[in-house]
């Protein structure tokens, strides 16, 4: 993709101009004189300038949009985990420096600004920041395109622990303002809930059907800028919030009904209240689903009826766009655009499923059979009843061409049946995506590979040019030269400008790998990044780290095949070793373990798992007679922010999962790029990474997927493992017997220790062995400081496959053809 340069702010604005500008947005964007205006003032007046100079940019970029109508994508997601703007603006539009010198002459560090920015939570782990990185990607490669998703008003929440337990509050993003959106409530959807389908008929005798829903919502666009890197365009984010059609009843309110006079609007914003409500009720499931259709009937509407011309024929519709479903999230967006078309718009259904084939695309990100979302028929029928309708006609004619290409195989078109009958009859969304997409992809060469041969074998065998493989990616804008200028820095005084959009150059570094003189700079640099880590989690959490220790990372979503279980049983281990005086103090390697994780609200083992790390922890850390080799540190509410600190520190990315249950992780690509090691087995893109930086430089263990299903296949008996690993078995009795948790054996000790001994669903028992002499390798390596740097930079090197530019650019040749 060729990458147009843009006038460089430099040119354009001088400090003197930006001061003024900035100035102006002191006094009357917030009402206040300088020597009186808060630190949010003073940010919320720098952002607005910046935004200023964005939005110059994306009305001539919306402009020459509507000239040319190049086919475009819009990406649909539940979540987009953007982490701060301001910097991220700041980079992309070259004012950084301009920025700074103005605010110096003010008086002001622009520092501390960036400090005061809210990040906003609007995702809650690796699906969303990827879909952020998308987008960065997407107008960094000059493709023109709109994220579409929810602005939830809280978000992701915000993570506490009391007495080591995970506690859950209310992340208030918008309490100081956003000044990096603009609302558009002229531009309001009406969005239909419940009611009932009518059937009538037209003067020509013809018969339709129409949905007359019982309550309606309205959705208010809130739009943000996407740059591209200093290319000039800037694409645009729309995200949704739900107000009540009818906020307010002034005849309730004045009977003294004052509840019941805004019950509307409480129902109403509900659904864009919170990201992911928990769903262990039937409430829960039905707000969920509310906020998936709220959220694409929105978007559908939006593009077809203000984002295209007045008069654009929707029979071309796949010239003009293609929806990229991430994840099953938005795949009632299906059924929305036949209803559309046929219902609305008054198309033969044949001509409406014609376009629907053409203009969506599925990413699926899992492969655990329980991630893979299904609705009851009774909610969808009660809430989306025409859309029920239309799934059944879709999986009626579908099975007929089942049928048709597998003449009296019944069990398959029972397996292929986008309805599933059993435990209770529902709609399977991955089925409908894959039989209405034009694509299906997973997000790793592996992944991809088991979706075609185990998840969806089906429909693969039956659709085999619909499935290919787009591998994930990260933006290196973001995540090396905004979190690591230093070895950002390093790199371009090596290799050269223009690397931030070409990532593959870094493989310029390799020779440098045997420079003893760049090595011991890139050392440099990553005793820089330990220090400020350290300053980081000691003024923001209270947690004391010497920055001379390796930094060993464990940071993921808080899921049990994600094996934090196995990470933790390595740490009490090392620590059992120690106190039993099987480990002489002085071959342990000093260490901090560094977990960042959230646990869902209702995910009670998670919850559990996250007490007993903290226990572990604080037990550890207390031990003076370690001398402070072991730290166990846990910042609570691990968030963008914080990870822009700790990936550049980190020397051990620790990424063990149970090799066919991760998808691809986005993590292990950020640590690798900022010259940590990984630790881990062949999963996702693991199996990448390892083919890419080699098998010296990667530590590799466990079982394989076909081992593992060998395995379970066989039988599988964690118990075995327990009884005959001397250490394993030391570990889990140490847990078991309360010395963690001061004396006590019960509550969730017991549950965890007992779950993993008699059933360990993902097998951590099963590889700790082979995980422990992973971790000695770790150590051996550790302690030539040489070698251990030569195989940093290698990584750094030869990871520039994993740009987020790269994955955008094999979607637009593989899925989008835009």
């Amino acid at each position: 993709m060729t990458h147009t340069s843009a006038p460089s702010a430099a040119r354009e604005h001088t400090v003197e101009s930006f001061t003024r500008e900035f100035l102006r947005e002191v006094n009357f964007g917030q009402g206040v004189d300088l020597d009186r205006a808060s630190t949010n003032d003073k940010y919320l007046a720098l952002a607005r300038t910046v935004r200023a100079y964005l939005t110059t940019r994306w009305l001539e970029t919306l402009r020459t949009q509507r000239r040319e109508q190049k086919k475009a994508v819009a990406y649909m997601s539940a979540e987009f985990l953007l982490g701060r703007q301001l910097d991220n603006n700041l980079l992309a539009t070259d004012l950084d420096d301009i920025a700074r010198d103005s605010l110096s002459q003010l008086g002001i560090d622009l520092d501390e600004l960036r400090e005061a920015e809210i990040e906003p939570g609007l995702g809650n782990g690796g699906l969303g920041r990827l879909a952020a990185c998308f987008v960065d990607s997407l107008a960094t490669e000059n493709v023109p395109s709109i994220g579409y998703g929810i602005r939830y008003e809280y978000g992701i929440f915000r993570q506490r622990f009391e007495d080591g337990r995970q506690v859950e509050e209310p992340d208030e993003w918008l309490r100081l303002g956003s000044p990096w959106e603009m609302p558009h409530p002229e531009n309001a959807v009406n969005v239909g809930f419940g009611g009932r389908v009518e059937a009538w008929t037209d003067e020509s005798g013809r018969a339709h059907r129409r949905w007359m829903p019982d309550w309606h919502v309205t959705g208010v666009p809130y739009n943000y800028m996407v740059p591209g890197y200093r290319n000039g365009r800037v694409n645009t984010l729309r995200l949704w919030s739900a107000r009540a059609t009818q906020a307010f009843d002034l005849a309730i309110f004045n009977a003294g009904d004052y509840t019941d006079a805004v019950r509307a609007q409480t129902q109403a914003e509900n659904i864009s209240k919170v990201l992911y409500p928990e769903d262990s009720t039937p409430q829960g499931k039905e707000l969920r689903l509310q906020q998936q259709y709220f959220f694409v009937a929105c978007s559908l509407r939006d593009f077809v009826e203000k984002v295209l011309p007045e008069d654009y024929d929707l029979h071309r519709l796949p010239e003009r766009i293609t929806f990229q479903l991430n994840d099953t999230h938005p795949v009632i967006a299906v059924p929305e655009l036949m209803r559309l078309l046929i219902d609305d718009r008054g198309w033969e259904w044949e001509d409406a499923w014609a376009v629907t084939q053409k203009v969506f695309a599925y990413t699926c990100h899992t492969l655990l059979p329980e991630a893979l979302e299904v609705w009851p028929v009774d909610l969808l029928g009660r809430l989306l009843p025409r859309h029920l309708e239309i799934i059944y006609r879709i999986n009626e004619e579908f099975l007929e061409q089942v049928r048709e290409a597998f003449p009296g195989d019944m069990l398959r078109e029972r397996h292929m049946s986008i309805i599933a009958e059993e435990p209770v009859r529902s709609v399977r969304m991955a089925y409908l995506a894959t039989v209405a997409g034009s694509k299906v992809n997973g997000v790793a060469e592996l992944h991809s590979q088991l979706l075609r041969d185990k998840v969806l074998s089906d429909f693969a065998e039956m659709y085999p040019h619909k499935f290919t493989n787009v591998t994930n990616g990260v933006t290196p804008r973001r995540f090396m030269a905004l979190s690591n200028p230093r070895l950002s820095a390093l790199i371009t005084e090596a290799i050269g400008e223009g690397w931030l959009t070409d990532l593959e150059r870094l493989r310029e570094l390799e020779p440098l790998a045997d420079d003893a003189e760049f090595r011991r700079r890139f050392r440099e640099v990553k005793d820089h990044n330990r220090v400020r880590f350290a300053d980081v989690i000691a003024a923001r959490d209270g947690i004391e780290i010497s920055p001379d220790a390796m930094v060993d990372a464990m940071v993921k979503r808080l899921h049990e095949y994600k094996r934090q279980s196995l990470k933790l049983l390595h740490i009490v281990s090392l620590y059992e070793r120690i106190t039993s005086g099987a480990l002489p103090l002085a071959d342990v390697t000093p260490r901090t373990f560094v977990f960042g994780a959230k646990a869902a609200p209702g995910y009670v083992r998670a919850k559990e798992t996250i007490a007993l790390i903290n226990a572990v922890g604080r037990t550890i850390n207390a031990d003076t007679s370690l001398e402070g080799r072991l730290k166990v540190a846990f910042p609570a509410n691990y968030n963008v922010t914080l990870a822009e600190k700790l990936i550049p520190a980190a020397d051990l990315s620790e990424q063990i999962s149970l090799a066919g249950k991760e998808a691809s992780g986005t993590g292990n690509m950020k640590f690798a790029l900022n010259g940590a090691l990984t630790v881990g087995t062949d999963d996702g893109a693991n199996v990448e990474i390892r083919q890419l930086v080699g098998d010296d430089h990667f530590f590799l263990f466990g079982m394989d997927e076909p081992a593992v299903s060998d395995l379970q296949a066989s039988g599988y008996r964690s118990a075995s493992y327990y009884e005959q690993d001397r250490d394993l078995r030391a570990a889990l009795d140490m847990i078991a017997s309360g010395a963690f948790t001061g004396g006590e054996r019960g509550s969730f000790v017991s549950s965890i220790t007992g779950s993993l001994i008699e059933r360990d669903r993902f097998m951590a028992l099963a590889d700790f062995r082979a995980y422990v002499d992973a971790q000695e390798r770790v150590e051996a390596h550790w302690a030539d400081q040489e070698a251990w740097t030569r195989s940093a930079v290698l990584n750094v090197a030869r990871t520039g496959y994993f740009s987020s530019d790269r994955s955008i650019r094999d979607y637009l040749a593989r899925i989008w053809n835009a």
